[in-house]
């Protein structure tokens, strides 16, 4: 299977760094507008190096990853559904709403065999807190995002990332929609100081609160002001269970006590990008997160962002609303 990368950065490195590493997998090449980091991938990794993604995808690849910052998205995308290409898309999907409904949309009507990069539902801590929640239905999700600000430039430009809730907690919100089912209104306030790096316009810090149509409840805390990496993941209560999760593992709380599970996040790095080869060869069906579900985290995200900027309650869609690529957010009056 032969892939081309749209995209040289950090994460488009690491996908190379797995990709390479399957016996049944090609890099075809890779294309950057930096053009020194496509070469410095492909002097690494091997592939040849493609002017733009046209050029790209007149190679012929059997699929396409789109690595590429948030406010990047979208012409890579139309281009590689034009082509019917199966696509891999890191996440964020888009810096906008409108942006990810568009490409969501030509996704949906060619039928694409497509894949988002939240692997976080690849961690086996995962599976294991959606077998002992099985049974009791969730009270309350508490998900943090307490972080730093990383070092790219375009980081901190609102318009650029789409600030510290679209970029970094969506891996979060994307395990509360998993665990603790669709939410149907958030408020959230951020603190309207940016961090005290150049051109910064984000804020530092958001809290918001989630009302899910379960009935459950939830809050979500975003932040980049510290310089290390706090903490990320989250906290379920159910009936006499209390969950702690984070990428390097889960901590159970029950009747019988407390016990630890670690996990292995390099090997849901492996296993997203195991599960879409397998998908476009034919071998296997276990895309968790195809576009249409990363859609459906995007929109609660950006409903967090939102609600922020106007002080005022969000609604996201319900039910066969909730689905659809045109389906969007609501401000509250």
């Amino acid at each position: 299977m032969r892939v081309g990368l749209v995209g040289a950065g950090g994460v488009a490195q690491r996908h190379a760094r797995v990709l390479t590493g399957f016996e049944d997998v090609e890099l075809l090449g890779v294309t950057d507008v930096a053009p020194e980091a496509a070469r410095a991938l492909a002097g690494t990794y091997g592939g040849r190096i493609f002017s733009d993604v046209a050029e790209l995808l007149a190679a012929g690849p059997d699929a396409v990853y789109v690595c590429v910052p948030p406010f990047a998205h979208g012409p890579a995308e139309e281009a590689v559904v034009a082509a019917g290409v199966p696509m891999f898309v890191e996440k964020p999907v888009a810096v906008d709403l409108e942006t990810a409904e568009r490409i969501g949309g030509l996704v949906e009507r060619a039928g694409l065999r497509t894949g988002v990069g939240h692997h976080w539902r690849y961690l086996h801590v995962v599976e294991e807190a959606r077998r002992l929640l099985a049974d009791r239905p969730v009270r309350m999700v508490n998900g943090a995002w307490l972080d730093k600000v990383p070092p790219v430039a375009w980081w901190a430009r609102r318009d650029r990332s789409g600030g510290p809730v679209v970029e970094q907690a969506a891996h979060v919100l994307d395990l509360v929609r998993l665990l603790a089912g669709e939410v149907t209104e958030v408020t959230a306030y951020g603190d309207g100081t940016p961090p005290p790096v150049d051109g910064a316009d984000i804020d530092s810090v958001t809290a918001a609160t989630l009302r899910f149509a379960s009935g459950a409840v939830g809050t979500l805390a975003a932040a980049c002001v510290l310089t290390w990496k706090h903490r990320a993941g989250l906290e379920i209560l159910a009936d006499g269970l209390a969950l702690s999760l984070a990428e390097d593992g889960l901590t159970i709380r029950d009747a019988d006590g407390e016990r630890h599970l670690p996990a292995d996040p390099d090997a849901a790095r492996v296993a997203v990008d195991r599960a879409f080869v397998d998908a476009v060869r034919g071998i296997g069906d276990d895309v968790r997160v195809p576009y249409a579900e990363a859609l459906r985290t995007q929109r609660l995200a950006l409903a967090v962002a939102e609600s922020a900027r106007t002080g005022r309650p969000v609604a996201l869609p319900t039910g066969p609303a909730a689905r659809s690529t045109d389906a969007g957010v609501r401000v509250d009056a």
